[in-house]
């Protein structure tokens, strides 16, 4: 495997930027908890040259390539191969000054067709339009994010679960209007054959989703996303990991999360409204110290990327920005 691989981060320059003013400090720690291929580590242990940086990722591929190109920071570099559910383990009685969640899929894992990622060889679930589809590629539909053989795999999802459970994910982790229609079609076409390749999965569910105005990408995205999103468990991974973050991070510390579809963005949106809203009954007219909210918002809404980056990485396009700041210890 090439370990100079290409690999642009999204929205590098503002999350450099949010994150700026919590780890411009002497001996800041900052978590990567989705290491991937290093661009993000890389651009802000350029900025900031007193950083240190612990990056946590649960593919093995990736790890070896971040580590080559994050050599030269090696002194303030430590590296985990890990899920970011357990961030609040590897710290252990550490505190971080920043902590970022990138939710996207590397290029690596987007480009690697024995992956599964992909619905064609070429494209992505952060890509759009159908160009390459072709139902003969092999593609091992897996989407795995990690290298264990005896974990769930989506070919596991997509041949055994009931239209009831597949419908469930496809509306919940991916927001698919046509949720139980694509769940039936895929039913129905598993009990002529076994679904085992990527391509073949993206025709199912192309043909069974009706062409509508003012849908955009390919019909098979928000499938693909739901089914990455339940074999590697990321919504409990996430409740877990943004809770851990949020209680190890110092006061005037920042989390940023970068996320690619509409249910991650709102899972985020929710959890950061919690956290920056103060606890008590409406219309108290004085808020006890112990109730008042522990962060406060650092972006307005959500940030998303500039036409020029959409240009020239088209896997920009649906990701979405949000930071917020920590105020207070726990009382």
């Amino acid at each position: 495997m090439e370990t100079s691989y290409e690999h642009v981060p999204v929205m590098c320059e503002e999350v450099v930027t949010l994150l700026a003013p919590a780890v411009a400090g002497p001996d800041a720690v900052m978590v990567d908890a989705t290491l991937g291929l290093g661009g993000h580590a890389q651009a802000l242990l350029d900025g900031f040259p007193s950083l240190n940086l612990i990056g946590l990722d649960r593919d093995p591929q990736a790890i070896k390539v971040a580590k080559t190109r994050l050599a030269g920071f090696a002194d303030r570099l430590e590296v985990h191969e890990s899920t970011y559910d357990r961030i609040g383990v590897i710290l252990g009685s550490r505190r971080a000054d920043a902590v970022l969640f990138d939710l996207g899929l590397s290029s690596l894992q987007i480009d690697s067709p024995e992956r599964g990622f992909s619905y064609a060889s070429g494209s992505s679930p952060e890509q759009d339009g159908p160009e390459g589809l072709d139902p003969t590629t092999v593609e091992n539909l897996s989407m795995r994010m990690d290298g264990d053989p005896t974990k769930l795999t989506a070919a596991d999802v997509v041949n055994t679960y009931s239209v009831e459970d597949l419908s469930h994910i496809f509306r919940v982790y991916a927001d698919e209007q046509h949720a139980t229609r694509i769940a039936r079609a895929i039913v129905a076409a598993r009990d002529v054959e076994a679904i085992s390749t990527s391509a073949r999965l993206a025709a199912v569910v192309s043909a069974a989703v009706p062409v509508t105005r003012g849908r955009t990408g390919h019909p098979a995205k928000r499938v693909f996303q739901a089914l990455r999103i339940e074999v590697n468990d990321e919504r409990r991974s996430m409740e877990e990991a943004l809770l851990a973050a949020m209680n190890l991070l110092r006061v005037n510390g920042r989390i940023a999360v970068l996320s690619y579809h509409s249910g991650e963005d709102r899972f985020v949106k929710q959890r950061f409204a919690d956290a920056c809203s103060d606890h008590v009954p409406p219309g108290l007219a004085v808020v006890p110290e112990a109730r008042r909210a522990r962060f406060r918002p650092v972006t307005r809404g959500a940030l998303k990327p500039s036409q020029v980056e959409v240009t020239s990485n088209p896997r920009a396009r649906s990701a979405r920005l949000r930071a917020v700041e920590r105020l207070k210890e726990e009382a």
